[in-house]
């Protein structure tokens, strides 16, 4: 039965028939395959594409490097690694060298710099990405920011987010971290900062160059950071505060207030790191005290 079925399937299609069926769309099409023994016919639906291999109805082709999804209208370089279940959507600009992983979603009009590589399931929109830059997998950058007001009706009220994130050169950004796009200023992140995973950055911050976040930071929106700062694990930073460069705050520190003075800080709120570290043995002496 084998060598009949090769037969049939040869190059003449002998024992092979194509038709379309009442009732399904045109690209829906009967398969009947005959053998010495028996009959069977499967249905095989098959999706209009261009000679790419991509859906010609949305305007999506498949990339010939990779075999991702992208726009007719992006804008990619030959060179571009599109990963299999990416998608790259309208006027997106890919640079030279851009390496997309599996699952990523480029949103439309995105800028990438060149050599910048993005790993699994990240989701970009809203945003334009520098040169040599490294975001890791799950990343989230440009979505709306977290702004609400409550209305003289007593109605809760998102606030417009309309504008978007700039990254700048050099730029690694850790696994899962979350960066919001502007609501009145674009959220900015200067060149040669590096962010560690699970990471809330909010709309409107502005982090300046060299910066080192490390992990689950939170920095809440319309926040100012210099360069060179330097935020242990956990740090949160309240909304509308500036932190002056040449900044270090210890781990699970908050700032409250303005850091005006480079140095180094620690507590909740932050204060000058030898006044938290006496904080810290008057604490233990009273508790030795009264325990």
């Amino acid at each position: 039965m084998a060598t009949s079925l090769r037969r049939f399937f040869s190059v003449s299609t002998h024992g092979v028939f194509l038709k379309k069926r009442p009732g399904f769309f045109s690209s829906s099409r009967s398969l009947c395959v005959c053998s010495d023994q028996s009959t069977e016919s499967v249905t095989v639906n098959v999706s209009p594409e261009t000679s790419s291999g991509g859906n010609a109805d949305k305007g999506f082709l498949r990339w010939r490097n990779g075999g991702g999804m992208y726009h007719s209208s992006a804008v990619i370089d030959s060179s571009v690694l599109v990963e299999f279940g990416a998608v790259v959507h309208e006027k997106a600009k890919l640079g030279p060298e851009v390496r997309i992983g599996s699952n990523t979603v480029v949103g439309p009009s995105v800028e990438i710099g060149p050599s910048t590589k993005i790993g699994y399931s990240v989701s970009v929109s809203n945003c334009s990405i520098g040169d040599l830059c490294v975001i890791h997998n799950g990343v989230c950058i440009g979505q709306d920011g977290f702004g609400f007001y409550v209305d003289e009706h007593g109605n809760m009220v998102k606030k417009p987010q309309t504008l978007n994130v700039k990254i700048g050169k050099r730029v690694e950004i850790g696994a899962n971290t979350c960066i919001d796009r502007g609501s009145w200023r674009d959220t900015v992140i200067g060149d040669d900062t590096k962010i560690d995973n699970l990471v809330q950055i909010g709309h409107n911050v502005i982090i300046g160059k060299c910066c080192l976040f490390c992990g689950q930071v939170g920095i809440a929106g319309s926040a100012e950071i210099g360069d060179y700062v330097t935020l242990g694990g956990r740090v949160a930073v309240r909304d509308h505060v500036s932190i002056v460069s040449k900044v270090r705050l210890a781990a699970n520190s908050c700032v409250t207030k303005n850091i005006t003075e480079p140095g180094d800080f620690g507590g909740f709120p932050a204060v000058p790191i030898h006044q938290w570290r006496r904080q810290i043995v008057e604490a233990q002496i009273s508790s030795k005290r009264n325990p």
